[in-house]
């Protein structure tokens, strides 16, 4: 059996506005909220439980998910009292897996990357090294400066872990999935703590943290931007061009392409052309509009005739008008 913590409670500050009411990780990717994505993944890789580590707009997951049966998971909830920080959150979940033993290894994985990596062979590293605490996912980039990086040795022994930084030490940087230990989680101090800066660093400085190296698809979801780039990703993925939700409407005359998702009520009026769009549940774009890599909320509208390119509309936003381009 595997288990596995996901951490979903960040406020989505760079995902503004779409995030004014609902997290992140609820907003549609591919015509799905992204974090069923993610599941999906976690339960194709033998993950048998996951822990959903919550905090801001924490009721909103449940109704989602429930027990988690529809992403091939045994579901379970843990909800911060008040916002604890990456470690403080995994030393919070980790009560809702009484069933783990010290040694077990726990999958800790950010709830706003998008990854395809093999979580199986980076489970296998922890289990080939018994004195091991931690497996880090590592890639390889041309710039680090927007990432944790990381120094390991051509063995996968990490000498060091520096959180983003102008003057990275390695251009291997932190993929956001960790194997970690239970007992690692168990040690984690009371109160706001980072798994970044204050967890990892200690382990690595103890000899105890290996890296798995693999070049696998990998996005950091925290901005409109890449959630666009993300779900087109899906889509065109999948040989589509376009997904078009239950009650949506496209006039004839409309171009829609580019891995373009019109959710659900959606509409698309006479000429209009959207490329690469995600358009949520009951968007509007009027009649000759042009819209392009750009991210429409619940119920936003794109007048007729208007041109939209790579922007984000809050829930019931109307552009032209208060919209904020990228």
């Amino acid at each position: 059996m595997t288990r596995a913590i996901v951490l979903a409670g960040g406020f989505g500050t760079r995902m503004a506005p779409l995030t004014a009411h609902r997290p992140k990780h609820l907003l549609e990717v591919a015509g799905e909220p992204f974090l069923a994505h993610q599941l999906r993944w976690l339960a194709g890789h033998g993950v048998d439980v996951a822990v959903l580590a919550t905090s801001y707009r924490a009721e909103l997951f449940e109704p989602v998910f429930g027990p988690g049966s529809d992403v091939g998971l045994n579901l379970r909830y843990a909800v911060e009292p008040e916002p604890l920080g990456t470690g403080g959150a995994l030393a919070h979940a980790i009560a809702a897996l009484p069933e783990t033993a010290p040694e077990d290894p726990i999958v800790v994985v950010n709830g706003d990357h998008f990854t395809r990596h093999d979580l199986g062979a980076q489970l296998a590293v922890l289990a080939g090294a018994p004195e091991a605490d931690a497996v880090l996912l590592l890639r390889t980039v041309a710039d680090a400066t927007a990432y944790g990086s990381v120094v390991a040795d051509a063995g996968g022994i990490v000498s060091a872990f520096v959180e983003k930084s102008p003057d990275p030490p390695s251009q291997e940087v932190n993929g956001g999935t960790y194997v970690l230990r239970r007992r690692v989680i168990d040690a984690i101090g009371p109160g706001v703590v980072s798994l970044e800066r204050e967890v990892l660093p200690r382990l690595v400085a103890a000899g105890g943290v290996r890296a798995y190296r693999e070049q696998a698809d990998w996005i950091d979801v925290g901005t409109p931007a890449a959630l666009v780039l993300t779900s087109a990703q899906i889509v065109r993925s999948r040989g589509l061009e376009r997904i078009i939700g239950a009650g949506a409407t496209v006039d004839p005359s409309a171009i829609v392409d580019g891995g373009s998702v019109i959710g659900a009520d959606a509409h698309v009026g006479a000429g209009a052309a959207v490329h690469g769009c995600v358009l949520m549940p009951g968007a509007s774009v009027g009649a000759g509009a042009r819209v392009r890599a750009s991210v429409l909320g619940r119920g936003a509208v794109v007048g007729p005739g208007a041109a939209l390119e790579a922007g984000a509309l809050g829930d019931a936003e109307r552009f032209p008008s208060a919209a904020t381009a990228e």
